[in-house]
């Protein structure tokens, strides 16, 4: 069931990807069915908050009527950051189920662990579902980006 879900946000990150997007995809499950879901939309909306997790918790709750998403579970194929850790404690998501992980701003156990700490909701933790393919797709975004960048560079 884990790698059905997984897919779909996989799903989500390829729309990212398409719209020059970091490749992040989220959707959130209650009742083993797809209630929202999301992709990072940064670069289009010129909005630092508009990362999956959120966008998808936003649509939840609206969807739910609810702030609490309480017997609600998120995948997500990158770790989240601490904004988006936070969001998903306030939120009180069950289960985070994570593709792969983020070295840089990962905040699920990478850089740091704020699910570690004594807040009011505790967050069940499942790492590394379908890895290889949310590593290839951020891998893939980012080679793409430092080939155009490259190129943008030569022609100056």
């Amino acid at each position: 069931m884990e790698e059905k879900f997984m897919k779909e946000a996989l799903k989500e990150a390829q729309k990212a990807f398409e719209k020059d997007e970091v490749p992040v995809g989220a959707v959130i499950v209650k009742d083993n069915k797809i209630i929202a879901r999301a992709h990072n939309i940064k670069e289009l909306k010129c909005d630092a908050t508009n990362h999956a997790e959120i966008l998808a918790i936003q649509k939840a709750c609206k969807k739910l009527g609810a702030w609490r998403l309480e017997n609600c579970d998120m995948y997500v194929t990158l770790e989240p950051c601490p904004m988006c850790t936070g969001a998903l404690i306030q939120a009180r998501i069950r289960t985070l189920y994570i593709g792969t992980q983020d070295d840089k701003t990962g905040a699920c156990g990478s850089v740091l662990n704020l699910l570690d700490y004594k807040f009011n909701h505790k967050i069940e933790v499942q790492k590394y579902i379908l890895k290889d393919e949310c590593e290839t797709i951020l891998k893939t975004f980012f080679k793409q980006l430092r080939s155009r960048k490259t190129k943008d560079k030569e022609r100056k």
